[in-house]
């Protein structure tokens, strides 16, 4: 080709496929961007300006990736009992028993002061030990009347959907964690193929030189390197044996390497303890598990008070009595909602449950996995080829005018 071509000419036509490879690369680098980010939209809504495709449809794609993966692979119950009522109601008495006297001292100061600071030490020691015999009894019935409740107190989609629609950058993070392998081939798969297109562009600009030429094919490399890259991660959907070789999606093949990136995120972040418990307590069924907190702790009043209980009323008032019960149910209810913050204790019940999350996401079929981040490019996705065909088109024409212009220029005229 030397022998035909000038140096310069040499140089122009080796810039061809370096340029369609730049071009299958930063289409395709901006494709993922644009797929996350920004977070919220910038720019003027509603047309001009851009927010991540994720995070623009945050709900609904929390709400796919429920359906796609924890509705099948962990049932609330199921959950539940992996966290395990017993280990749960020996935290919350652990929690609690060393704070009883604080936890007394400020219910009865606050209710009946001048009762509790003329009391003798004796009489009130007699109350904390009551209070410390009485509580572990209370705490099981409680967390057992919550266990065989569960389905009905916890609407776990809702909360997961919840989470990750106000959190849009968690939710980015689980499908950039789990896809990191695929975004980084889809990014790098541009220049490849690109580089490949460009050597076709080059050889057709070569033997026919029109203006077209260079920004047609600046439009193929950018829609056709992202339409590639994709269907090589999900494609073929089940292992297809070709002489030695064997295909499969790469995605589908790293089902368990994702299974267990996935299920540490959802079980450490998400399906914690606190979170589980904290939904429970002001989720959609919040009175009915706030009576059910009180019905099991407001009894702890009567046995603490025990045979001194008629003195006890008197001293007190039946209305005083009964805003006492009142007191230690809404203590019970505070309570709940912070004796779960131990991270010791939240990460050894997160990899309990995701021990049985991960087995079972491994045991999901090729179809079913895939939805786990197939959803992520199949929403918009014609939008991120056609920006990539379109940056490609203008490439194509920077091409022709930069470094071919003159020579065309002096061919045309």
């Amino acid at each position: 080709m030397t022998s035909l071509l000038s140096t310069q000419e040499f140089w122009q036509y080796l810039s061809i496929p370096a340029i369609a490879a730049l071009i299958g690369w930063t289409t395709n680098w901006l494709a993922i961007k644009m797929t996350f980010y920004p977070l919220e939209f910038v720019g003027k809504p509603p047309l001009l300006g851009w927010q991540g495709i994720i995070p623009s449809k945050a709900r609904k794609m929390a709400a796919i990736s429920v359906d796609a993966t924890i509705a099948k692979i962990g049932t609330v119950r199921e959950i539940f009992e992996q966290i395990d009522p017993r280990v749960l109601a020996a935290h919350i008495i652990s929690t609690v028993e060393p704070r009883t006297e604080e936890y007394v001292d400020e219910l009865m100061l606050r209710e009946h002061p001048t009762f509790w600071e003329n009391l003798p030490a004796s009489a009130r020691k007699m109350v904390y030990d009551r209070v410390r015999k009485s509580t572990p009894q209370r705490v099981e019935s409680l967390v057992d009347d919550i266990s065989g409740n569960i389905e009905d107190l916890l609407d776990i989609k809702g909360m997961v959907i919840e989470r990750l629609a106000s959190d849009k950058g968690l939710l980015n993070r689980i499908f950039l964690e789990c896809g990191e392998t695929e975004f980084r081939f889809i990014i790098n798969s541009g220049f490849y193929f690109g580089f490949l297109f460009g050597l076709v562009q080059m050889t057709a600009w070569y033997f026919y030189q029109n203006w077209w030429v260079l920004p047609l094919f600046g439009l193929l490399v950018g829609y056709a390197t992202n339409w590639i890259a994709l269907n090589v991660i999900f494609r073929p959907l089940h292992e297809k044996k070709v002489g030695p070789f064997r295909l499969q999606g790469l995605f589908l093949k790293r089902q368990p390497e994702v299974a267990e990136s996935f299920c540490h995120i959802v079980t450490h972040e998400i399906l914690t303890v606190s979170n589980l418990i904290g939904a429970i307590m002001n989720g959609p069924n919040r009175e009915r598990a706030s009576n059910m907190v009180k019905k099991h702790i407001k009894p702890l009043v009567d046995e603490t008070a025990g045979f001194g209980k008629p003195l006890t009323q008197v001293a007190f008032g039946p209305a005083g009595f009964a805003a006492l019960k009142q007191q230690v149910g809404e203590k019970a209810l505070e309570i709940s909602s912070v004796s779960f913050t131990n991270p010791v204790f939240e990460t050894d019940r997160a990899r309990a449950v995701k021990t049985i999350m991960v087995a079972r996401m491994v045991a999901l079929s090729s179809a079913e996995f895939q939805n786990l981040l197939r959803p992520c490019f199949q929403e918009d996705e014609i939008k991120l080829i056609l920006v990539g065909a379109f940056l490609g088109f203008v490439a194509g024409i920077c091409q022709l005018i930069f470094v071919f212009g003159g020579t065309l220029f002096q061919s045309t005229f």
